[in-house]
C-alpha cells in the first residue's frame, strides 16, 4: 500500500492528509485561532464533585470547566492516605473486595478519592466538543515517537496494528529490560516496529525526565494553569503518522518545510528525502484531489463503485451507517448480489469512520443476509478493515436484527461537527414544513387573528417563497376566507422571514396580533 502524508497550511487553517492508494482515508484540521488542548497537561481545581453520576468538574483554566469521572481517576496518582481511608469505608459498607490499585474507578465512589477544592494534575482526552467541556484524566501519559510513557502504571502495552507475535514479544523484552531501574509503565507504538534497543534507551530517559520537569513546574504553578503544552501541529504529525510505510510527505508551506527537515535532520534523517515541498500553482488539496473528497464527506450518501451506496447519519446518541443496493443488480443470484454489495461497502464504511472522525456508538445497517456463512465473511472483512484504524474500537457480532454494533474511540470534534452547523431552518431536523402546510395553517392563524383583535383589516407578512404559494396555488382559499369572514387582507413579503415563519398586524398598523 502506498501511503502519503499532504500538508496545507494558511492564515487560515492547517491541515493534514493522509492518502492510502491514492484515496484520502485520514484528515485533521486546526484552526489558527482556535486553543489546542488535546493531550495538554493542567493543573486544576476540583469545584465540583457528583457521587450521583460518579464525575467532578474541574477548572483547568478554559472556558468551560473539564469533567473527570471516576474510571479516569488512576489509584496510583493518589496518595496512600486517600485510597487507606476511601477502602476502609469501603469495608465497612460493602463486601466488595477491594480492587487492584492499578486498576481504574472499581467500587470506589468519587466522592472518597477526591473532594472539591483540591489541586489536581490532569491531562485532555478529549477535547470540547459542543456544550461539553473537555474530558481529563489523572493518568498521565507522556508520547514519544517509539514509546508512550506512563508514569502512574505499571503495565507495557504493546500496539495492537504490530501483528507478529515474535516481534511483539521482541518488544516487549526490550521494554521490559529498560524498565527494571524506571518507575512506570509503557506503550509500545507501532513506528517501534523492526527498531533496536538505542532508539528505545534514548527515548525513554527524555520522556522520563520531561514528566520530572512537569511535576516540579507544577509545584510552582498558580491554579489553574497549563504546565505541559503538547506538540504543534507539524510536529504531531511526524510523531504519530511519519512511519516507514510513508512515502511521500509533502508540504504547501517553506516555513513548515523547513521545520520539518529540521526536526528529521536531528530525529530521523533516514526521512529527509521523503520530506518534499509543493510549490505549483494548483491549491495541493485541488492536485491531490483531497477537496472534493472532503465535500463528499460531509454528504448524508456516499455511493460505491458496484451502483450500490451507504447512508450515513449522527444523531445525539450514535451515528447509524445504512448499506443499501441501490442501482446494483449483480450477475447471479440475489444472496451473491447482496454478499457483494456488502463487501464492497465495508471498506468503504471503515474509510468514511475514519476520514470523519465518526466516535461514540456506531450502529451498521449491512443489507440483509440470510446465510450465516455470508455474515461471517462480512464480519471478519470488517475486523481487518479496522486494523488500519489508529483509534481504539470494538465490535460486536451481527446481532438478531442483522445489524453490527460498535463503539470508536472519540477525542476530536467529528468533521461534521467542525465543518458544519445547525441549519437555522431546520434547528438540526434536516426537514422543514413543506409550502402547503405552512400556507394551510397561516390561513388557519388568519381565522384566530380576527376572532382575537375583530380587526376586518389584516396585513400578513410572510417568506416570498409563502406568500407566491399563497397567492397561486391557495388563491381561491384566500379569496373564499375574505369573503366568508368580510375580510380585507393585505399580504406582504419578508424576505428575512424564516420559509415556516409569518406576522399578522391589525390593517396598515405595527400593531401585532399576538397569537400565542
Amino acid at each position: 500500500m502506498q501511503k502519503e502524508i499532504i500538508i496545507s497550511d494558511d492564515e487560515y487553517e492547517s491541515r493534514s492528509a493522509i492518502l492510502e492508494d491514492g484515496v484520502l482515508s485520514e484528515i485533521d484540521i486546526e484552526r489558527k485561532d482556535d486553543k489546542q488542548t488535546l493531550s495538554n497537561i493542567y493543573k486544576g481545581r476540583v469545584e465540583s464533585v457528583l457521587p450521583g453520576m460518579q464525575i467532578a468538574f474541574v477548572d483547568i483554566g478554559l472556558e468551560r470547566h473539564a469533567f473527570l469521572h471516576v474510571s479516569d481517576i488512576r489509584y496510583d496518582s493518589l496518595d496512600d492516605d486517600v485510597l487507606d481511608r476511601a477502602s476502609v469505608k469501603l469495608d465497612l459498607n460493602s463486601e466488595t473486595p477491594r480492587p487492584n490499585r492499578a486498576g481504574r474507578g472499581g467500587p470506589y465512589s468519587i466522592s472518597d478519592l477526591i473532594h472539591k477544592g483540591q489541586d489536581i494534575l490532569v491531562q485532555v482526552t478529549k477535547e470540547p466538543i459542543g456544550t461539553k467541556g473537555s474530558r481529563v484524566t489523572t493518568g498521565i501519559t507522556l508520547a514519544g515517537r517509539y514509546v508512550v510513557y506512563l508514569p502512574n502504571s505499571s503495565n507495557i502495552g504493546i500496539s495492537r496494528r504490530i501483528s507478529s507475535e515474535d516481534e511483539r514479544q521482541r518488544l516487549k523484552t526490550i521494554a521490559q529490560e529498560l524498565r527494571a531501574d524506571v518507575q512506570g509503565g509503557f506503550i509500545i507504538r507501532t513506528a517501534a516496529e523492526g527498531q533496536s534497543e538505542k532508539e528505545f534507551a534514548t527515548e525513554i530517559p527524555y520522556l522520563i525526565n520531561l514528566w520530572k520537569e512537569i511535576g516540579e513546574r507544577s509545584q510552582k504553578m498558580p491554579v489553574p494553569s497549563l504546565v505541559h503544552k503538547d506538540l504543534g501541529f507539524i510536529g504531531r504529525v511526524m510523531r504519530d503518522f511519519l512511519t516507514s510505510e510513508v512515502t511521500d510527505f509533502v508540504i504547501d508551506s517553506k516555513e513548515i518545510y523547513q521545520e520539518a527537515l529540521e526536526y528529521l535532520s536531528a530525529t530521523l534523517p533516514e526521512f529527509r528525502s521523503r520530506v518534499k515541498l509543493y510549490e505549483k500553482s494548483v491549491p495541493i488539496f485541488d492536485a491531490y484531489n483531497i477537496e472534493k473528497e472532503l465535500k463528499r464527506a460531509l454528504s448524508e450518501k456516499v455511493w460505491l463503485n458496484c451502483g450500490g451506496y451507504i447512508v450515513i447519519q449522527q444523531t445525539e446518541a450514535m451515528f447509524s451507517i445504512d448499506v443499501n443496493t441501490g442501482r446494483f443488480v449483480g450477475k447471479t443470484d440475489p444472496d451473491n448480489t447482496i454478499l457483494s454489495a456488502n463487501l464492497e461497502a465495508v471498506e468503504e464504511v471503515v474509510r468514511q469512520i475514519r476520514l470523519r472522525g465518526i466516535g461514540g456508538i456506531i450502529v451498521i445497517d449491512f443489507i440483509d443476509m440470510d446465510h450465516a456463512e455470508h455474515r461471517k465473511r462480512v464480519f471478519t472483512l470488517f475486523q481487518e478493515a479496522l486494523k488500519k484504524d489508529r483509534a481504539r474500537t470494538n465490535i460486536l457480532h451481527f446481532s438478531e436484527l442483522g445489524l453490527l454494533e460498535m463503539t470508536r474511540q472519540r477525542t476530536r470534534p467529528s468533521l461534521l461537527t467542525l465543518l458544519t452547523e445547525t441549519c437555522p431552518y431546520c434547528d438540526g431536523y434536516g426537514t422543514i414544513l413543506s409550502e402547503e402546510t405552512v400556507t394551510i395553517s397561516l390561513l388557519r392563524l388568519i381565522k384566530r387573528a380576527y376572532r382575537k383583535s375583530r380587526q376586518r383589516r389584516l396585513t400578513v407578512v410572510a417568506n416570498p417563497i409563502i406568500v407566491s404559494h399563497l397567492l397561486d396555488v391557495r388563491a381561491e382559499k384566500l379569496s373564499q376566507l375574505e369573503n366568508s369572514m368580510n375580510l380585507k387582507i393585505r399580504i406582504e413579503e419578508d424576505a428575512d422571514l424564516h420559509l415556516e415563519d409569518y406576522r399578522i398586524f391589525v390593517g396598515d398598523s405595527n400593531r401585532e396580533i399576538n397569537l400565542n
